[in-house]
């Protein structure tokens, strides 16, 4: 049986992550001249490729160029038509456009690389209707429809085509990016759509925890890490409340979403990104980054900091790597995950580790950054 399924991509999505733009909404051009280059199309093409040549029951209907023919047609994929021509320049609008067409066409599943941004142009037009999944290419990726990883998406094809996962209902989240660039997190849910799920494979919707245990626990971890930061060592401070603590305990002003330089308590740089990073790092012999999960979707890596980048990551060394949690996050969280874009230094990054949970205290995290199924033994 022939199922035919919508493939979109977003061609810019996720360009102003490693440029600390948090977003390209409205400031592309500024990210263009940041250096900022595009990644959507090598996350789709990760996605797709373990697909190429061997699904003849899955036709994919597709727009032009950069919007998904590019890369069905540097995949040989066997199944695809174009339904769809936009202009030079694509905008949210393209999306939906081409999910109207979708919808006529009855494709059972929409496919879609990009971020909640994408997610909810999608949404607006499709609604309930039929499953949508995606995979992950943004910058702030909240919603629960997302693949842990590009190369998930390949597996969740095959279980939708083998009839073998569910489809569920999953938030559709975003933020308003203005204030998120103004260190602003106003997340909202816009709706419920139905997504394709396998456990391990697809990401949760984020979570904000916030009691008073939570509070008293991150002044403990900032305490505790104050004093560890005293060694003359460069530290990267990723985004979250669990790092700002850090940098509150320590009288620095640190941005609560972006990504901040720390040396002997005081403050290097603030909101850097990419290539920032990596010019202080050229200074500095010994560097360390500090990061915390995202949310309940477990991310250490590859959601809301990617100025940390696989470069930045490979520069300073996997051992110089601390990770921080509160013990309630930590309990909401079975597994931890990372996403850098590069497959090897996924793998390397699995494992077992030690997470700073409270003032001389730790507990140890499993960290799963490559295929997600082989650690449940799940077979193909």
């Amino acid at each position: 049986m022939m199922i035919k399924a919508g493939f979109i991509i977003n061609p810019v999505a996720g360009m102003g992550g490693a440029v600390g733009l948090k977003g390209t909404d409205g400031v592309l051009e500024e990210a263009l001249e940041r250096g900022a280059r595009p990644v959507a199309h090598i996350k789709a093409k990760k996605a797709l490729e373990n697909l190429n040549g061997r699904r003849s029951d899955l036709n994919l209907l597709t727009s032009s160029g950069v919007m998904g023919e590019n890369i069905l047609e540097a995949l040989e994929f066997p199944e695809f038509s174009v339904v769809y021509h936009p202009e030079k320049k694509t905008s949210g609008k393209d999306t939906q456009k081409v999910c109207r067409i979708l919808l006529e066409e009855n494709v059972d599943l929409i496919i879609f690389c990009g971020g909640d941004g994408t997610a909810r142009d999608i949404y607006e037009i499709v609604k309930d209707q039929i499953p949508i999944i995606g995979i992950p290419s943004g910058v702030k990726m909240f919603s629960g429809v997302f693949s842990v990883n590009p190369e998930s998406i390949s597996l969740l094809i095959e279980k939708f085509l083998e009839d073998k996962a569910e489809i569920r209902e999953a938030e559709i989240m975003d933020i308003d990016e203005e204030s998120y660039r103004r260190d602003e997190l106003n997340l909202k849910v816009f709706g419920y759509a139905r997504t394709v799920y396998v456990p391990l494979l697809v990401q949760r919707s984020k979570s904000l925890f916030q009691s008073v245990s939570e509070e008293r626990s991150k002044r403990e971890i900032a305490e505790f890490m104050k004093e560890v930061m005293r060694d003359n060592a460069l530290y990267i401070l990723g985004a979250g409340t669990t790092t700002k603590s850090i940098a509150d305990s320590m009288g620095i002003e640190k941005t609560l979403l972006g990504v901040d330089l720390v040396k002997n308590g005081e403050l290097i740089a603030k909101d850097v990104n990419e290539r920032e990073i990596l010019s202080y790092m050229e200074k500095e012999r010994n560097v360390k980054i500090v990061v915390t999960p995202i949310g309940a979707q477990g991310f250490i890596f590859g959601r809301g900091n990617q100025q940390i980048s696989a470069d930045v990551i490979k520069k300073a060394g996997k051992e110089n790597i601390i990770v921080i949690a509160t013990p309630h996050k930590l309990n909401q969280t079975p597994y931890l995950l990372v996403d850098t874009g590069d497959e090897r230094l996924n793998e390397e990054l699995s494992g077992y580790k030690t997470i700073v949970c409270g003032y001389r205290m730790a507990q140890r995290k499993k960290i799963i950054g490559g295929d997600p199924f082989r650690e449940v033994q799940i077979l193909r």
